[in-house]
């Protein structure tokens, strides 16, 4: 059996949460005639029909506020950013309205409402659409924050976001909707709040989300060759962090380094560091470092694109130093 690419997997999740739920819709620019940005929404609209598949102006701010409203009569929508970068424009409307309002309501109102869309650091797409605003909206009240890695966590954890009875922010990144791999059959879900352990070892862990999971992967091959046990999570969810598993993790391995597309000043990186810092700081053997992209706008140059992000060299190289001579 052939895989399945991610884009499709996502399409599929949101394709069969359609037919099962007659409240689920979807609304943004171009997702209906068009089939979206990346193809996500491809031929739904001739599934499900104009008022199911809503085709938006190009205002972020309006259309997101439009799908708090339709949340609040009982629809599930799922907002579809072109770009993520570009939901920015609707702040204002994901943090004081859509975070807020089952509070703010005393919760006569849920906000079942999914908002995803593409985003990280592509090939040369710019600094306007290399934008990684997990962290813009991490201390957002209310919101819970997924980013998905593969095809088979895609389908979960979309399935589970469109369930859930909580606004979700859905990360999607640009460059993983080709990869492809066999995915389960039949209804499945993963958990929005729990951490994958990818490979588990013994000397140091690891902790990365989205695209890194992949560059670590990479990195956690040669650190194998050369004798280095390297326990490997993927975060999934960055709101809540999963701390029972990275703390169990840490307790086993007494170090550990986050690796994050994010930006380093206030990053989820920075974030991690504290909460391990407060509750697992008794089981660090050595100080706890994130490899982090540089603090500045993603230049469009390849080469240079490629310098203000992490590589694979780089977590080898880190791993080691921290590892020192005792393996």
């Amino acid at each position: 059996m052939t895989g399945t690419l991610l884009f499709n997997a996502l399409r599929e999740a949101i394709d069969e949460e359609m037919a099962l739920n007659p409240f689920v819709c979807v609304m943004g620019e171009d997702v209906g005639h068009y089939g979206g940005s990346y193809k996500v929404t491809k031929d739904l609209y001739d599934k499900y029909g104009a008022l199911r598949v809503l085709d938006t102006p190009i205002a972020e701010n309006s259309f997101t506020g439009m799908a708090v409203g339709a949340a609040m009569t009982g629809l599930r929508p799922i907002v579809e950013g072109m770009n993520m970068g570009f939901l920015l424009l609707a702040f204002n409307q994901i943090s004081n309205n859509m975070g807020m309002l089952r509070y703010t309501s005393g919760g006569n109102f849920t906000i079942p409402t999914v908002v995803r869309g593409p985003g990280g650091v592509g090939r040369q797409l710019g600094a306007e659409h290399s934008q990684r605003l997990e962290a813009y909206f991490h201390a957002v009240p209310g919101i819970k924050i997924v980013a998905c890695s593969t095809p088979t966590n895609a389908k979960g954890l979309m399935k589970a976001a469109i369930r859930d009875n909580n606004p979700v922010l859905f990360f999607e990144h640009v460059l993983l909707y080709n990869l492809s791999e066999k995915i389960p059959e039949g209804d499945y879900i993963c958990a929005l709040d729990q951490a994958d352990i990818v490979k588990e070892g013994k000397d140091i862990t690891i902790l990365t989300y989205s695209r890194m999971r992949h560059h670590c992967l990479k990195a956690v091959e040669q650190l194998t060759d050369e004798g280095i046990d390297t326990e490997l999570i993927d975060l999934i969810s960055l709101k809540p962090f999963d701390m029972a598993t990275i703390s169990k993790s840490i307790k086993k391995t007494n170090r550990v380094v986050i690796v994050e597309e994010c930006m380093k000043t206030g990053g989820i990186g920075a974030e991690l560091i504290s909460l391990i810092t407060e509750e697992c700081f008794d089981d660090l053997d050595s100080r706890p470092v994130r490899l982090s992209s540089q603090d500045i706008p993603t230049p469009y140059n390849g080469n240079l694109e490629n310098l203000t992000i992490i590589q694979p060299h780089q977590i080898v190289s880190t791993v080691k130093s921290l590892i020192g001579k005792e393996i």
